[in-house]
């Protein structure tokens, strides 16, 4: 009996060792004066650049306190990442929930984040009682990547007074397509209400590349909030959120009017998730059949088994899954690469899902 133990202990420490290895990490918690990397979001420029975001967490792994806004940049698919670019360090403040969009139009990134004071946690802000609240602002970059604006505030315009928590993304935005709203740009967003203390999902959207933006529909029913969303053929939004009914499977909702409103909530029993964010994006590159891809851990009691699947019939059934890594594993989101690959950036680790963020490209073979 001893001798068995001791070989199944070896046996995970070794599977744990290969796993390691197999983590291409882009931020690694504890690097760079920081003791965690968390909430990824990722695009892919005009210019065939990868931008991918994050907060980077000063002292600890909590959601409060003093968090940087950072990124960094990829010219090669991925294969090599620039040094790490702080855009938003407001001393000892909370700056997260990165919510970037391309305007394809103009090429400009536009970047969307949340702020509030590093001393009012999110419990403090829902419960009318922090000192200052959750506030919303937007970024520009003209360059690629390579600068960024200074942080400029429209909470005004896409919070309502009633409203105490409140996040972007975090997840990629978009740019719409359909002849009626070509042009605009969705931001999935989700907030609170002050008396009920309701969780709810929204979209803001800017019709004139990121100057201004409005507040857009919000969920008809509760117990949703952080969400992801995706032009389907013919125009009509897909909103993809994070639930918190009992049962533990992702919301639905649709759009017909640019985001304008939001359908009934419908349960999609297939994508089970452990209460936790996830990204959707659409695809539709030459030489392969568009396709809804959909990232999160996939399990119904913990963050891990990070899983992206593939629907060919807009999201009614998802018949194929590549699952990228079994062990913990939380926060993600999907970009389409130069080469028409898939790639997936998502939080991930051996004992704990918030030990980095990776990059990983898919290979289509790999979805069975």
């Amino acid at each position: 009996m001893k001798k068995i133990s001791i070989f199944l202990f070896s046996l995970h420490l070794l599977i744990q060792t290969t796993q390691s290895k197999e983590l291409n990490y882009i931020y690694k918690s504890g690097e760079k004066g920081y003791k965690s990397f968390r909430i990824p979001a990722i695009v892919n420029t005009n210019k065939g650049t990868l931008l991918a975001f994050a907060e980077a967490r000063k002292n600890g792994g909590g959601d409060q306190g003093d968090i940087d806004l950072v990124v960094k940049r990829s010219t090669d698919n991925g294969k090599s990442w620039s040094k790490m670019m702080i855009i938003w360090d407001d001393v000892d403040n909370t700056c997260g929930n990165p919510a970037p969009v391309v305007d394809r139009k103009t090429g400009n990134i536009i970047l969307l984040s949340t702020w509030n004071l590093g001393t009012d946690t999110e419990a403090m802000i829902i419960d009318g009682k922090s000192k200052n609240t959750r506030r919303i602002f937007v970024f520009n970059s003209i360059d690629d990547g390579n600068s960024w604006s200074k942080p400029r505030e429209i909470t005004s315009d896409v919070k309502k007074p009633d409203w105490t928590w409140y996040a972007t993304g975090p997840v990629n935005g978009i740019q719409l397509s359909s002849k009626k709203y070509n042009g605009r740009l969705v931001i999935p967003s989700d907030h609170i209400e002050a008396k009920t203390k309701k969780y709810y999902s929204h979209t803001i959207h800017s019709d004139d590349g990121g100057i201004t933006w409005k507040l857009g529909g919000t969920t008809p029913t509760d117990q949703v909030n952080e969400c992801t969303v995706a032009e389907l053929p013919g125009g009509e939004l897909l909103l993809n959120m994070r639930n918190y009914n009992s049962f533990r499977v992702r919301q639905t909702s649709t759009s017909k009017d640019g985001g304008e409103t939001w359908s009934e909530l419908k349960a999609d029993h297939t994508l089970i998730e452990p209460i936790c964010q996830a990204s959707m994006i659409y695809y539709a590159e030459k030489g392969r059949k568009p396709f809804l891809a959909f990232s999160n851990p996939a399990s119904t009691n913990s963050r891990s088994n990070m899983t992206v699947r593939i629907s060919t019939d807009r999201g009614k059934t998802w018949k194929l899954k590549n699952v990228l890594h079994e062990g913990p594993a939380a926060y993600s989101n999907l970009v389409v690469l130069n080469n028409s690959n898939l790639a997936c950036f998502y939080e991930a680790g051996i004992k704990s899902p918030y030990e980095g963020i990776v990059f990983q490209e898919l290979d289509f073979q790999d979805f069975k």
